[in-house]
């Protein structure tokens, strides 16, 4: 099943000397479940696309439809609306709120969705749980590691249940070790939760482990590949 469907879609920058264009009429779609990294090289358009996909960048042209609706169309208040219900985003910076809790930082997004406080406790314990901070819960930021952050920023992107979560070089602040656990997690919870990810990403260690690999050059799809062997859920 369709998910996401990307159409014709354009983004030109014209406050330069010269019209950057930055994504230049790709079509694509997203089936519910799969675990798809976007890849290129630096300026190549992916973030820009994916930042379209998620609402943040309005297109030039062409649309982006999720789930049937065209929410280029939307209204600003509409389209932030949209996004806090059915959109998990995942930056390179993680973007906690450094007063709040890791527990607290999780259930924001379900504050916001105006949670029954009892279903927000469950949730928040279990996902952090699922990101192997069941023990941390009451730790802020400043008290947690980059990768520990990092797995706090994805459970909270996840909590709400969203239908799809967008990830923007998820692992560009990680080490090694740190990479290669988020990955597993995401990995874990893409399976068990169904949910859909898409990452934009230069990181080699993110394509081996993705599942679709799209590659764009010049705002242009160059290839688009599902590796042998391999089903989206």
């Amino acid at each position: 099943m369709s998910v996401i469907k990307v159409n014709g879609l354009t983004k030109t920058y014209s406050e330069t000397e010269v019209p950057v264009h930055a994504v230049n009429g790709i079509d694509l779609t997203f089936d519910k479940g799969e675990f798809a990294a976007i890849v290129g090289p630096s300026g190549s358009g992916k973030t820009t696309l994916l930042n379209m996909i998620g609402g943040l960048e309005v297109p030039s042209s062409g649309y982006v439809e999720v789930s049937g609706q065209d929410i280029s169309k939307l209204s600003s208040s509409k389209l932030i609306d949209f996004r806090l219900y059915n959109i998990g985003f995942v930056f390179q910076a993680y973007n906690l709120i450094p007063v709040l809790t890791a527990r607290e930082n999780v259930e924001f997004i379900m504050q916001l969705q105006n949670w029954e406080k009892s279903k927000m406790n469950n949730r928040s314990a279990a996902i952090l749980e699922s990101v192997g901070l069941g023990k941390r819960m009451n730790s802020k930021p400043n008290q947690l590691s980059g990768g520990q952050q990092q797995r706090v920023a994805v459970a909270r992107a996840l909590a709400s249940k969203p239908q799809f979560i967008l990830a923007d070089e998820p692992t560009a602040n990680l080490d090694s070790k740190s990479t290669t656990q988020l990955l597993d997690i995401m990995e874990k919870l893409n399976k068990e939760e169904n949910i859909t990810f898409i990452f934009s990403t230069h990181d080699q260690r993110v394509v081996d482990k993705a599942r679709r690999v799209i590659n764009i050059d010049d705002g242009k799809v160059v290839s688009d590949k599902v590796k042998k062997g391999v089903m989206s859920s």
